[in-house]
């Protein structure tokens, strides 16, 4: 593998300074997926990100996280993030230096919280007590004395007890917040994005769960800047980039990727906060390897990006014209702004190509069974189908609505061209009424999901 980003990729993605807070735990917010390294904690059990345990009283989120603080641990038993990364590089001032924490413990006992320098420097913890037992309580320490020095490691001692514990006890902890106010509760989509309307034969997919993907060796290549996860969407698989700078997806060696019959790239963002969203496509040339003296790279930026709301992107590969070969891609690339602090969703990223074209009622050339429906210059096939309905059109379509018998509408499309297909494979089996919109004309027919 070449985990190799040239000097005019990094010049590309800049780089910045930020805290990564409030630490909330949840999947589209801080810490549930940073390496927390618990110490001096006798067999030194893992920190765990574990469903809210208690919702009904002051911490109504949704995950938290649980220390298990051992009776044969040390009274400042505790865990810790890694240097540069995670909580990232911060200077406290005046409006983040007053921080919270909320904790649910069954003793009372100090919680301790420590910022550390990158030389591991430290000026030491703060302590506080909680006051109440079996329920959530917020703390709030005053860090103002620190003020001006740049931290990159945050230190937390959930049951800081230097009277020694009688058991075990279980803390859990949540809502890390740097300066006065509430937490706001993360911004993330609640439906999944779009399902794609190329058919898989016209497909080369690196993620979407329409399609069987190509190999790669990484989504996130070690000089990336951002943290990712793999989540669900209203039960999509889909990935989720964090304090993103930039990131890339590498397929390397027998991995590469030949996009060289295909026309467009394809993929969906989702983002709560963006003002610009970059992508380049990298190609290693023929001979496969990184500045060999043939690689090619382009980049393109959209700015203002829609927010809060899925974008289809379907970039035709022409404006990449700086790529000169398209046999050896390694590397996507993306990047965004406000950099290191836009979450940003990412689903069905692949290249795409028109479709051939078929003759109305020629079904041996669809490798398939069925029925081609022609009119008005638009076609669909096959009929029944079990996977996924292609349409071929004279004029571009503008919108595709499909109807239960009932007249519930069940998927809806507006893909602007001549020759997709519409995924209906997540339909139950049965009849449905398919209505096709072009610039110049209107057609309903049925068609049976068998």
């Amino acid at each position: 593998m070449n985990y190799t980003l040239s000097f005019v990729a990094l010049a590309f993605f800049c780089q910045i300074q930020a805290q990564n807070s409030p630490i909330d735990f949840e999947s589209a917010g801080f810490g549930s997926e940073w390496t927390w390294t618990v110490f001096e904690n006798d067999n030194n059990p893992v920190l765990e990100i574990i469903i809210n345990p208690d919702q009904s009283g002051a911490n109504t989120s949704a995950t938290v996280a649980k220390f298990s603080a051992r009776v044969n641990g040390q009274p400042f038993a505790g865990c810790e993030t890694q240097h540069g990364s995670g909580i990232g590089s911060f200077t406290l001032d005046s409006a983040t230096s007053t921080v919270k924490i909320m904790v649910w413990k069954s003793v009372i006992s100090d919680v301790g919280i420590k910022l550390v320098e990158a030389s591991s420097a430290s000026l030491g913890e703060i302590k506080v007590a909680n006051t109440l037992t079996n329920q959530w309580e917020e703390l709030e320490f005053d860090f103002s004395a620190m003020e001006g020095i740049e931290y990159d490691q945050l230190v937390i001692f959930p049951d800081f007890d230097l009277g020694g514990r009688a058991a075990d006890n279980i803390c859990y902890f949540d809502n890390v917040v740097f300066g006065i106010g509430n937490i706001t509760p993360p911004v993330e989509p609640v439906s999944s994005a779009p399902d794609p309307i190329h058919d898989s034969v016209n497909v080369i997919s690196i993620y979407s769960d329409a399609y069987t993907d190509v190999s790669v060796d990484t989504f996130i290549a070690p000089w990336s800047e951002a943290s990712m996860s793999r989540i669900e969407i209203a039960s999509n698989p889909t990935i989720l980039y964090q304090s993103l700078n930039f990131i890339g997806i590498e397929a390397t060696g027998a991995d590469l990727i030949d996009i060289d019959s295909m026309d467009s790239l394809h993929l969906n963002i989702w983002s709560p906060s963006i003002t610009e969203f970059r992508i380049k496509l990298v190609d290693f040339g023929a001979d496969g390897e990184f500045a060999g003296g043939d690689d090619t790279e382009h980049a393109l930026t959209f700015t203002n990006p829609t927010e809060e709301e899925w974008i289809d992107y379907n970039i035709p590969l022409v404006d990449f014209t700086n790529l000169a070969a398209k046999n050896n891609i390694a590397q996507v690339i993306m990047s965004a702004e406000p950099a290191n602090l836009v979450s940003l969703y990412v689903d069905n990223i692949y290249f795409s190509k028109k479709a051939e074209d078929t003759v109305p009622g020629d079904t041996a050339s669809l490798g398939m069974k069925g029925k081609v429906d022609t009119r008005n210059g638009v076609n669909f096939y096959p009929n029944p189908a079990h996977e996924m309905v292609n349409i071929n059109s004279e004029q571009v379509v503008t919108c595709v609505m499909i109807y239960d018998l009932q007249g519930a509408l069940v998927k809806s499309l507006t893909p602007q061209e001549t020759s997709f297909g519409v995924r209906v494979a997540d339909l139950p089996a049965g009849s449905y009424l398919l209505n096709i919109q072009t610039e110049l004309t209107e057609i309903s027919a049925r068609f049976i999901r068998n």
